[in-house]
């Protein structure tokens, strides 16, 4: 699947793509090679998006060429797309929720028998979890499991199938850094058959280890595309915003008092939607001002601790304080009342209404009371208001304050629910991957926003699979494992190492338990 002698695999040329009010892709230029790790960076709004779906047939191109095996071609459809032989993982995930993980996994797969054997597919998917190190449960439900477990699916499927042109949307974000290590191994093996993979992630130091070039957009243009052996970090961060990021250890300007406690969970155990145990007997404090970080891979119980501090699911036995009053669980108001706000992981279903505006999904939280409403009438002028002034400190990108929520970027997406969570003066900030699927200006702008709530005293649970984002930010690390909290280690004495092997399910000495 190449250009004719050049090693090309894909070669698009001259891309253009408009939406009302914007270009999306402006002539950009892009090739990937047979047998290569192809990175695409680029913020969010770039253009990345715009153009993996042009390349999968989900858009048609307003002007440009796509050459695949030399061949001037247009795809009508996604399934002509994956016929070709490219496949990809979406960030926003395509799937059945109803069906199991293996019915997603052959779901629109011709070469799948009428009548399903199940257990023979379920055999496979096994097999190929396990080769590829993407541990899910086949016979699962999509709809019980986690975001991290569905991406997995989402990634099992595109093998299933044996696509030849792989494009991954952050296949990382739910492992440890063992694990991607292997799945880096994976790839690399992958394109020594012959495939090639592109690579979309924000996690620059990934890019800097799995990928052969980058190219990076910015304004739905082409900036450069560069050798990652001839590059680093910092130039590629410097290439996708147009100026210098540095992450390093945040300096707090408010030292974070662990003595007065502002959340307290004692004893507590919860059930995950299959009835089984997701929490079992976790206890931990967060003190104002302090920011604790929980890592872990996704699906060790991190998404039920987030959802029972937040009053989304209730614990079994347990109980959990703010400011030493008791909050009953699986009642979100009873949480939200007690100053508790929460940043879900999965924010455009959960954390927002996607079809709603902007504006309206600014105050679901304040709708009840005034000034945005009054004697049970929402006030329309004190909406509108109180989103432009939110819009505008937060520097969400919308052509309105009316627009509806699922047309914005990932980044912006964020920083309305951000927007609406720090907007209510919490005393507790439950903040669930606050940082997956942003771009590095965004992470940069999140990452100030969690410390400044932190200054003001807020007490931040910050849970991620990002160990980098966890080192960088939090004053106390905690680990998860099968619903436990495994180790409990001050953010001088932790290192990357130490909390891959908590996460892997590791003894480790020195660690309070």
């Amino acid at each position: 699947m190449a250009d004719e002698g050049t090693g090309i695999a894909v070669r698009m040329t001259g891309i253009v793509k408009r939406f009302p009010g914007i270009v999306a892709n402006d002539g950009v230029e892009f090739e990937a090679r047979v047998g290569e790790v192809h990175a695409l960076l680029g913020e969010n709004g770039a253009g990345k998006s715009t153009l993996s779906n042009i390349l999968t047939g989900l858009y048609r191109p307003d002007e440009g060429h796509i050459f695949l095996q030399g061949v001037d071609t247009h795809f009508a459809s996604p399934r002509a797309a994956l016929d070709a032989g490219i496949g990809m993982v979406h960030q926003h995930f395509r799937l059945v929720s109803s069906f199991s993980v293996a019915e997603n996994i052959v779901l629109g797969d011709d070469s799948t028998d009428f009548l399903l054997d199940s257990r023979s597919i379920e055999a496979r998917v096994e097999d190929l979890s396990t080769r590829y190190g993407l541990a899910v449960d086949p016979r699962a439900k999509v709809w019980q499991l986690s975001v991290g477990e569905q991406q997995r699916v989402e990634i099992l499927k595109v093998l299933y199938r044996g696509a030849r042109i792989l494009i991954l949307d952050e296949p990382t974000a739910v492992l440890t850094p063992q694990e991607a290590d292997v799945l880096f191994t994976t790839l690399r093996a992958m394109v020594a058959e012959g495939r090639t993979v592109i690579f979309i992630s924000h996690k620059l130091d990934e890019v800097m280890a799995v990928s052969d070039r980058v190219t990076v957009l910015r304004g739905g243009k082409t900036v450069g595309t560069v050798n990652t052996k001839e590059s680093s970090t910092r130039d590629l961060a410097r290439l996708m915003v147009g100026r210098e990021v540095v992450f390093n250890r945040v300096e707090r300007s408010v030292a974070a008092d662990a003595s007065a406690v502002v959340l307290s969970l004692e004893s507590v155990s919860a059930l995950d939607d299959r009835g089984n145990t997701a929490l079992n007997d976790v206890s931990l404090t967060v003190g104002r001002g302090e920011i604790v970080g929980v890592a872990g891979v996704s699906g060790n119980g991190q998404r039920e601790l987030a959802e029972v501090i937040a009053g989304m699911r209730a614990g079994s036995v347990g109980t959990i304080s703010v400011n030493g009053q008791t909050v009953q669980t699986g009642r979100v108001r009873k949480s939200i009342s007690a100053g508790i706000a929460h940043v879900p992981e999965d924010r455009l279903h959960t954390g927002l209404a996607p079809s709603h505006s902007v504006q309206d999904n600014l105050v679901l939280k304040s709708y009840r009371s005034s000034p945005i409403s009054r004697l049970t009438v929402l006030v329309q002028k004190m909406i509108r208001s109180n989103a432009e002034q939110l819009v505008e400190k937060y520097d969400v990108k919308t052509p309105s304050t009316e627009t509806p929520v699922r047309l914005l970027s990932g980044g912006n997406v964020q920083k309305v629910l951000l927007a609406r969570e720090f907007s209510t003066d919490p005393q507790v900030l439950v903040a669930a991957s606050p940082t997956r699927g942003l771009d590095v200006g965004a992470i940069e702008s999140v990452r100030a926003r969690l410390v400044e709530a932190a200054d003001r005293g807020v007490g931040v649970l910050l849970i991620s699979e990002d160990l980098e984002e966890i080192l960088s930010l939090a004053d106390r690390v905690l680990v998860m494992y099968e619903g436990r909290i495994v180790g409990n280690v001050p953010a001088e004495a932790a290192n990357r190492e130490m909390l891959g092997l908590l996460m892997g399910g590791a003894e480790l000495q020195g660690s309070d338990r």
